[in-house]
């Protein structure tokens, strides 16, 4: 579906059953899950799909091991069953990852180990792998540059891992497979009421038009992530604030500091956080911090304490200490961290989301992270069918084949694309230009610039660079260099001129700044405590 026929949907139809606000984790599993219904559903995003954090995750779809250590039996078996749903419902986007978790005092072995075997337990019959102890050997073998001083031998155990960003235009089209209808560059600027004072719809703005919009729902989702207290006070200005923000960072090194296909894990560092060494798209990602945080900007930036935190443990437990040159990219990302006692009078379907109906019937969902994105969808829209006394219709997204799906998977980089990879490679064949690369040190072919144009509702220079790609992540410095490339292919495809190409490329410049280790601001934040999110 393109934009403009999108449009036109929202122009002509006079009532919704499903208004979704927020086109992250949350709201797109809501969105997929009431089309699959059945019901009529339109998700609106201010800016991009997944411009928050659900593109700035640590790339791992997890039960949580740190939750075992806090008891939290429930929400582990809940997130691991999740995991194996999604590597069923998604294997193009969705792999198995094995882990290694270095043991460097004796005990450790025994602690660690006992955790892991009930963590294997608690995902029953959709397990992908049992845990079990490494000698010294094996740990080197399978983590070649660990730290070996003192090293005494590791534990192996195995999660999932993903792309956070491809996931979230997966279920754009499926979205749209399912007869929905997904905006982006629309935010919501007010909410509309009845005479009883309910919530009967939304004011929304197309930001590449200016034209307005007043659009009538059954009911209105609020997904907006760290975003959901502006639309809780669109509905009651005096609504006091849900969310207490955290942040965290992660850093991207060479493929160097961690060759081979196994991930390492820190289960707890000095301070008590869990720190994450994993291979990704050919690149080390490691993370990640916890910290406080008061403000929610739209572009979140690393500070600097965070910073010298990852450089000096990822030091301690690796060979080859990483320094700042090293780094080849860096990223923040915010978490909606519910206060404790906000949502004292909400029913709590889960201790990892929050779900809340205001008295004029303004539906909220929040907290949680991508692994349970689907369960939260479902629960979402039970609640909000009966807020708007929807016809009952039990989910389907249990089972449900997310779009691409394949059983033959293709050989990176197109992988991501699963089923859509042959007829993405049809589209390459067009022009000579399109099936060479994007740029030298990007795993990219210049024809899914068209591509993401197309298919995937790109509109910028940065959806394609961060997100339909994960270019600005792998290498910040190759994006800025591939953008005027990216600038005018879009340009052609989308009908834009010279004048937009330029303010295309100085927006992303001055975005991408702000993933290169160079510009770090050294400005305090709150003090950073002890991790209870680990991982966005």
């Amino acid at each position: 579906m393109q934009r403009r026929d999108a449009l036109e949907q929202v122009r002509t139809t006079a009532l919704w059953d499903v208004i979704i606000i927020g086109g992250g984790s949350t709201g797109l599993g809501a969105a997929v899950d009431a089309a699959t219904r059945g019901y009529r559903t339109l998700l609106l995003e201010a800016v991009d799909f997944a411009k928050g954090t659900s593109s700035r995750s640590t790339k791992l779809v997890h039960g949580g091991v740190r939750y075992l250590a806090q008891g939290d039996i429930g929400l582990v078996r809940e997130a691991l069953h999740e995991r194996g749903r999604l590597l069923r419902n998604a294997p193009h986007l969705v792999h198995r990852l094995p882990f290694v978790v270095p043991i460097y005092r004796w005990w450790e072995g025994v602690y660690y180990g006992v955790g892991l075997q009930v963590y294997d337990l608690l995902a029953g019959r959709l397990g992908i792998g049992r845990s079990r102890p490494l000698s010294y050997g094996e740990t080197i073998r399978r983590a070649p540059t660990l730290e070996r001083a003192g090293l005494l031998g590791g534990i192996l155990y195995y999660d999932g891992q993903f792309d956070d960003a491809r996931l979230a235009i997966t279920l754009v089209r499926t979205l749209i497979d399912h007869g929905g209808v997904a905006l982006n560059y629309l935010p919501v600027v007010g909410l509309l009421k009845d005479a009883r004072g309910r919530v009967s719809g939304v004011q929304a703005r197309d930001e590449e038009t200016g034209e307005t919009f007043a659009i009538q729902g059954r009911v209105v989702v609020n997904a907006t992530g760290v975003f959901v207290d502006r639309i809780r006070r669109m509905d009651q200005p005096d609504a006091a604030p849900l969310l207490a923000p955290s942040q965290g960072v992660h850093l991207v090194l060479p493929r160097e500091f961690l060759p081979g296909d196994s991930a390492i894990l820190v289960p707890k560092t000095d301070d008590g956080r869990v720190l994450f060494i994993i291979p990704w798209h050919e690149r080390a990602l490691l993370g990640t911090t916890d910290t406080p945080v008061q403000d929610t900007p739209l572009e979140p930036q690393p500070l600097q304490q965070e910073l010298e935190f990852l450089l000096d443990h990822a030091a301690r437990y690796l060979s080859r200490d990483p320094t700042p040159a090293d780094v080849l990219s860096m990223f923040a990302g915010l978490r909606p961290l519910v206060k404790a006692g906000a949502a004292s009078s909400t029913a709590a379907l889960s201790r990892d989301h929050t779900l809340i109906v205001s008295a004029s019937g303004l539906v909220t969902i929040t907290g949680g992270k991508w692994t349970t994105y689907r369960r939260m969808g479902e629960d979402t829209i039970n609640r909000a069918a009966q807020v708007g006394n929807l016809p009952a219709r039990p989910s389907i997204t249990k089972d449900l084949k997310l779009h691409g799906w394949t059983d033959q998977p293709e050989a990176a980089p197109l992988d991501v694309y699963g089923a859509d990879a042959a007829e993405l490679r049809r589209l390459l064949q067009e022009r000579p230009e399109w099936s060479r690369p994007l740029h030298a040190r990007l795993p990219y072919y210049t024809g899914e610039v068209i591509w993401a144009a197309r298919c995937e509702l790109a509109r910028t220079v940065e959806d394609v660079l961060a997100r339909r790609t994960r270019a600005l992540l792998l290498d910040a410095r190759a994006s800025i260099e591939a953008a005027p490339t990216v600038a005018r292919l879009l340009a052609d495809e989308l009908g834009h001129d010279q004048h937009w190409q330029e303010q295309q490329l100085q927006t992303f410049r001055a975005l991408a700044a702000g993933y290169l280790l160079d510009g770090v601001p050294r400005a305090s934040a709150m003090p950073a405590h002890a991790s209870e999110g680990g991982s966005l």
